[in-house]
């Protein structure tokens, strides 16, 4: 296949002999003596599953190649993107750069542009670029201002059964917070229930834009709780997408889900501001978040392209992430992920995880060292979204990443533009879809 580095056997059981894996991916638990990271292993394939993990050697060697300590990585999961907004940066463009001018820019790409049929288009190519990148699972996020979501939503449930078994597809709404005070936030929570997804806003209000907390916040969040609860959702939040460290909905967010005993899901995204508030109040919203069971997603690499930017040549002041390793220490789940591609809100990025938890590991110094912090693109996003993957074990899908690295150090410091992704334990075409498919959408 094109960029691989090597071509597994296409017999249906085989082994991948003298790999490496990340030691907190296996399971159950082997005890290598490779490092503390990583554990050398061999791995058996059958039927387009894992059939078998041990310590490397220990299978024959007719069973299958010597990979010479090369990385195995399980389908990587990516929690939090906008397979909507994909991909219109050539027709809708930021030229500031930042939050407000990305706003602006999506709003009148949506009005003037966003039918059906450029939707699909945008949100097929996003999948099958992911699908080449050894992505297995996403969630994604759809705008959904009327009439955007009467749209969307029938787009995103047909694209979801048609990549049925190559990609698990789930989807929540994102519409400013005070619409769920009206009969368009009802409606909204019905789509969403009929879709199967989660219900999600963001903490900002329509009728208070230049509000970082709006006066209806409270009464709009007991609403959104309410509307969720009443349909049995889950819900999937923007919050305090800030540099304004009066941005402090989170903590609002864990309490008024503990007063109302919601027994679904949460997952806030962003939450950038915590980072600049007091050791004491950052301390004290992590505990309300780990009473109301909430889990947390950094987007680093969309963050930090939006944030503290400024019109004049200034070099920004900080990273804009919030502060993962206090909230991984206490007890949350915490998970990387992609965002934004290639929209008004982040000029880039390709749909890569492996490239996302690259990137993550520098931004936000996950490293020094690694640990366990490989399962922020792989186990806990998959935890969080409530389905069985991202772990090496006997029984899973052989759904995995092969690369040339043979430790985290070359992984990190290479593209791995040539790994192999093997589905069903076969290796799949991982060409990527050329930019030229959308010249003609981009073309208003």
């Amino acid at each position: 296949m094109p960029h691989s580095f090597f071509q597994p056997p296409r017999a249906s059981r085989r082994a991948l002999r003298n790999v490496r894996a990340p030691r907190c991916l296996v399971q159950p638990a082997l005890a290598g003596d490779t490092d503390d990271d990583l554990v050398a292993i061999d791995l058996l394939i059958d039927d387009g599953r894992i059939a078998a993990i041990d310590l490397a050697g220990r299978m024959p060697a007719e069973w299958g190649p010597d990979l010479d300590a090369s990385m195995v990585l399980p389908g990587l999961v990516d929690c939090h993107t906008h397979l909507d907004k994909g991909h219109i940066w050539p027709r809708q463009a930021n030229p500031t750069g930042d939050g407000a001018g990305a706003s602006a820019a999506t709003l009148r790409d949506r009005q003037a542009n966003w039918n059906a049929e450029d939707v699909r288009r945008r949100m097929e190519f996003g999948l099958a670029t992911a699908y080449a990148k050894g992505v297995v699972a996403i969630s994604t996020h759809l705008d959904s201002l009327a009439p955007q979501a009467s749209i969307s939503f029938p787009v995103l449930r047909e694209v979801r059964e048609r990549w049925a078994g190559r990609i698990d597809l789930q989807v929540s709404s994102i519409a400013p917070l005070d619409i769920f005070l009206t009969d368009e936030g009802r409606r909204l929570a019905d789509i969403v229930a009929e879709s199967g997804g989660k219900l999600g806003c963001v903490t900002r209000s329509a009728a208070f834009p230049s509000e970082t907390m709006p006066p209806d916040l409270d009464e709009a969040l007991v609403r959104v709780f309410k509307l969720a609860g009443e349909r049995g959702l889950d819900l999937d939040l923007h919050v305090d997408e800030s540099t304004d460290p009066r941005a402090r909905a989170l903590i609002r967010v864990a309490r008024h889900a503990v007063a109302q005993g919601f027994k679904g899901r949460i997952l806030c995204g962003h939450v950038t501001s915590l980072a600049l508030q007091t050791d004491e109040f950052i301390e004290e919203t992590i505990a309300a978040c780990r009473d109301a069971g909430i889990d947390i997603v950094s987007l680093p690499t969309v963050n930090m392209y939006l944030q503290d930017r400024s019109a004049g040549a200034r070099t920004p002041r900080w990273r804009g992430v919030t502060v993962l390793h206090e909230m991984k220490a206490r007890g949350l789940r915490v998970a990387v992920a992609g965002d934004n591609c290639r929209d008004p809100f982040h000029a880039y990025g390709d749909h890569d995880m492996l490239d996302t938890f690259t990137q993550a590991v520098k931004i936000l110094h996950l490293d020094h060292p690694l640990g366990d912090w490989i399962r922020a693109a792989t186990e806990t996003p998959a935890a969080i979204m409530g389905i069985d993957r991202g772990v090496l074990r006997a029984g899973a899908p052989a759904d995995l990443l092969v690369l040339k690295a043979r430790n985290y150090s070359e992984m990190l410091s290479r593209t791995q533009f040539d790994r192999t992704v093997l589905r069903a334990g076969q290796a799949i075409d991982t060409t990527l879809p050329d930019y030229r498919l959308l010249d003609d959408l981009m073309q208003v």
